[in-house]
């Protein structure tokens, strides 16, 4: 699709105070689970697939003569304003891959321009130590063993939050990744292995020390990708919904219903069943079976005992979904030479008070 913007704007506050709500340590955070087909999403496999097989198959195959003279003449003289005449100039995607179509539901349908591609997600609020950062490199250590190609990521403090310190950031990650930050002293963000179209931060009228987070990602094919980075309070169930209603007017106002949308990171829930998911239920939901580690335990706070952390996925991207997900602890996880640089201990170092959630998906632009 369309890539209107290629550099975002970064909003940084400096600096990195204990004690703000969200990195007290909390009694209680919950743990992930395991999926069977996971392990083949981890290995080197993955990451190929994610986005350099499937991006260069989907994007560079065909792109001259039918990314220009087929698709633009025919989109041009037939009126049509969608047809290849977007796909070919914007992103370099064939121009004869049609007209956007929609399914019965409503969801944008695949060109079929392409081979299909593997998509990594992980929610991700993986700070340690007693600032609420990650320069320790207990999570970034976890990030990069993962492989993500689109991170939810919470309190995102690193170094002295200066441009620099974030481009060093994403280097330890491998490189490749671009990002969005928002503001206050805990913010939200997104990493992103694939291009930011557009940015921004929504405020939380819940609370003043980070927002929601949002990136349009710019995806082979005639689909964007809309994620939103959170973390709702630990105070109450009702402000927590209170959040998620907020939330959910933000995404009726500025995300299409027939794109591809995450909304990830640190819910702070205390069971599955808080009116917060209910609320969110007509845009996004977890799915079901939820991931879980590989011993079956679905729950994602440091003493294993509350689901806190989530990845919840709308309609349209649904059926690309490839198994339930992980919940990944690298206390319980096997075998660990699969996730280098993963340490045994990283997820107990001391402040890390969540697990990684991940999710995989197969796209077909």
């Amino acid at each position: 699709m369309r890539i209107r913007l290629l550099c975002v704007g970064l909003s940084i506050a400096c600096g990195s105070p204990p004690g703000v709500d969200g990195g007290a340590p909390d009694a209680g955070r919950d743990a992930g689970t395991f999926d069977a087909g996971f392990d083949a999403g981890v290995d080197a496999g993955t990451d190929a697939g994610a986005f350099d097989a499937g991006f260069d198959a989907g994007v560079d195959a065909g792109i001259e003569d039918a990314g220009f003279d087929a698709g633009f003449d025919a989109g041009v003289d037939a009126g049509i304003e969608d047809a290849g005449v977007d796909a070919g100039f914007d992103a370099g995607e064939p121009f004869d891959a049609g007209v956007i179509t929609y399914d019965d539901a409503g969801c944008i349908l695949p060109w079929g321009a392409g081979a299909p591609f593997n998509l990594r997600v992980m929610a991700a609020n993986l700070t340690s130590g007693s600032g609420q950062t990650y320069d320790p490199g207990h999570g970034l250590r976890i990030i990069q063993g993962l492989k993500p190609d689109v991170v939810m990521i919470q309190e995102l403090n690193y170094g002295a939050n200066t441009p620099a310190d974030f481009a060093r950031l994403v280097a330890v990650l491998d490189g490749g990744h671009v990002y969005t930050r928002g503001s206050g002293l805990i913010p939200t963000g997104v990493l992103s292995r694939f291009p930011i179209i557009d940015a921004g931060e929504w405020p939380d009228p819940q609370v003043g020390n980070r927002g929601f987070t949002w990136a349009e990602l710019d995806l082979p094919g005639p689909r964007d990708l809309y994620v939103v980075s959170v973390h709702l309070l630990t105070s109450s169930a009702s402000e927590r919904n209170a959040e998620a209603v907020a939330l959910l007017a933000r995404l009726g106002a500025n995300v299409p219903p027939s794109s591809f949308l995450l909304v990830g990171g640190d819910f702070n829930a205390e069971t599955v069943n808080e009116a917060a998911f209910t609320t969110l239920s007509s845009r996004v939901t977890e799915g079901f079976p939820p991931p879980s580690d590989q011993q079956g335990n679905p729950n994602t706070n440091a003493p294993r005992s509350r689901p806190y952390d989530h990845v919840l996925v709308s309609q349209c991207l649904r059926p690309s979904q490839a198994g339930a997900g992980l919940v990944f602890d690298s206390r319980v996880y096997t075998p660990l030479s699969a996730v280098p640089p993963v340490l045994f201990g990283d997820s107990a170092a001391a402040g890390m008070q969540h697990m990684a959630v991940v999710k995989d998906f197969v796209i077909q632009p």
